[in-house]
């Protein structure tokens, strides 16, 4: 019998299939975990059985299919291990698509756990982050995608000006960071005055301003 456990929210998923192990060990039974850090002569030990007194244990195989030496006996193990009558918990935490179908063929209980995707920041506080890593790409974007929405040039110059002040506060004097976050704060503010003296309108200042932040 197999129990397969996957997903990115490796806690919980390890969390439940723990619940279920220790139910099934209550009996008595001897726990066998193999993982990826194992052998091949590990993991077919532990297709053996029992032993000679017939002892009853309980199988974890944790990420084997990571190991390139044991996922070949692994997947030729899946059949026998199905029509076994002790249980064989695997736990594969992000498998590709095609291992997971294997596994899912021959288990008789599947359980997923995947944590939420994170929501996407597309806020304009977005690009303040975004100034924080010099990500120059997700600063010309955001910045698009905030003129779309109707945000005003000198609005999202506010948001870059108090992301700078904020680097620079967070900053321990001396330190690349804190050279840099006064060197943002500089440029801008002077970029407003520096725009208006060369009759250049802002959207466009701060356009060559993005693109030439490091």
């Amino acid at each position: 019998m197999i129990f397969f456990y996957s997903g990115n929210d490796t806690k919980k998923a390890r969390e439940e299939m723990g619940k279920e192990i220790a139910r099934l060990s209550e009996g008595g039974a001897r726990t066998v975990r193999i993982t990826d850090v194992n052998t091949v002569a590990d993991l077919q030990a532990s297709l053996q059985g029992g032993g000679l007194f017939g002892e009853k244990h309980i199988v974890i195989f944790d990420s084997v299919s990571l190991n390139d030496e044991m996922r070949e006996v692994f997947f030729q193990s899946l059949e026998m291990i199905q029509t076994s009558e002790e249980p064989f918990f695997i736990f594969e935490e992000s498998p590709l698509a095609d291992i997971r179908r294997l596994i899912e063929k021959h288990a008789e209980k599947k359980y997923r756990y995947d944590a939420p995707k994170k929501k996407k920041d597309d806020s304009v506080f977005a690009l303040a982050n975004a100034l924080r890593r010099a990500d120059k790409k997700a600063l010309w974007s955001g910045y698009q995608r905030e003129l779309i929405k109707g945000n005003a040039p000198e609005a999202i110059h506010g948001v870059l000006f108090w992301g700078a002040k904020d680097m620079l506060l967070k900053s321990m004097e001396g330190t690349p960071e804190n050279r840099r976050a006064k060197k943002l704060v500089a440029e801008l503010a002077e970029l407003p005055h520096k725009a208006r003296r060369n009759n250049f309108p802002l959207e466009y200042a701060l356009e060559r301003f993005m693109l030439s932040v490091a």
